[in-house]
């Protein structure tokens, strides 16, 4: 008898750990605090940006690779204001491979960061910005049908609900290919801008999701994220919650 209540026990214990073992990983959620609002100037010295948590963004396979490439130290902030939301990118580096020297490029080809913010998890809708290191940006609208995402610029992007962005280099010039020890974005973006997909202006308690990444080409790209991806950060049903405080 027990021999059979011990062989239960093993049974019931190595269930467990299978299902513990194999179960699909809870979401994870960010809390971001409140602040009250400030101007950016690419360097994160607003005294608002203290009560704020550094969030690592670590090193994946991107799109075709076997493996990941090498990882620098990543890591952004992230506040709401009653207006918008604010970011702060801290990217240790080599090089600014970066020579597009335009808004609205294809900056993903290469060294920059990137913000997807999806508030209304009902439509297969969300933002996407991007910035790099010499401070060009790319704000965009993506609608993703089943794999199929496409951009859409802003039709009308002024002073009303235009992004607020500047970024600086460390331990070398902001230009083209410089050799430095790392880089910096900061950047705000207005809940205006993201009308229609911002159901109302978030409060405490409210939830969204989004992802935040990296690219970086020196001499091996690698692919950063906050929440892995099987490549394409274009995945959003793998993206993490947003908890408002």
């Amino acid at each position: 008898m027990l021999k059979k209540f011990a062989l239960s026990c093993l049974i019931v214990a190595g269930t467990l750990l299978f299902h513990s073992t194999f179960a699909a990983p809870a979401d994870s959620v960010l809390t971001i605090k409140k602040t009250t609002d400030f101007k950016v100037n690419g360097e994160g010295t607003a005294s608002n940006w203290a009560a704020a948590q550094w969030l690592d963004l670590t090193v994946q396979k991107g799109p075709g690779q076997p493996g990941p490439g090498k990882q620098f130290p990543t890591k952004v902030k992230i506040m709401y204001s009653e207006k918008g939301l604010y970011f702060l990118f801290d990217c240790t580096d080599q090089k600014l491979t970066s020579t597009i020297l335009e808004d609205y490029g294809m900056l993903f080809k290469e060294d920059v960061v990137e913000v997807f913010l999806w508030p209304d998890n009902s439509f297969p809708i969300y933002f996407e910005y991007e910035v790099s290191p010499l401070n060009y940006e790319l704000p965009i609208l993506v609608p993703n049908m089943k794999g199929g995402a496409q951009g859409w610029k802003p039709w009308v992007y002024n002073e009303r609900n235009k992004v607020q962005h500047e970024t600086s280099a460390q331990g070398g010039q902001k230009k083209s290919m410089a050799s430095v020890e790392g880089w910096k974005a900061e950047f705000f973006i207005p809940y205006a801008l993201l009308k229609p997909i911002v159901p109302a202006i978030p409060k405490s308690g409210t939830k969204w999701k989004g992802n935040f990444y990296r690219i970086d080409y020196d001499a091996e790209t690698a692919y950063y994220s906050w929440q892995k991806t099987g490549g394409s950060f274009h995945e959003y049903q793998k993206f993490g919650t947003l908890l408002f405080e």
